[in-house]
């Protein structure tokens, strides 16, 4: 014997249908711009004793 799937239930009347159909349906979601999805920050904290940059570094280091 096969299986017999059962009837489901369904609304009394179609406009009762046609009004669940339009209150779940009957919009769409409100628009998400992209920059809204998209988080950006630094890999890692910024260490300021290691990014500066001392142009006369060399003359200490190899002139004195």
């Amino acid at each position: 014997m096969t299986h017999r799937t059962e009837a489901r239930s369904t609304p009394q009347e179609p406009t009762d249908a046609a009004a669940l159909r339009r209150d779940r349906f009957g919009a769409l979601p409100e628009r998400i711009r992209p920059e809204d999805t998209v988080e950006t920050r630094p890999a890692t904290a910024p260490d300021p004793a290691r990014d500066t940059y001392n142009p006369d570094e060399w003359l200490i280091r190899y002139c004195g």
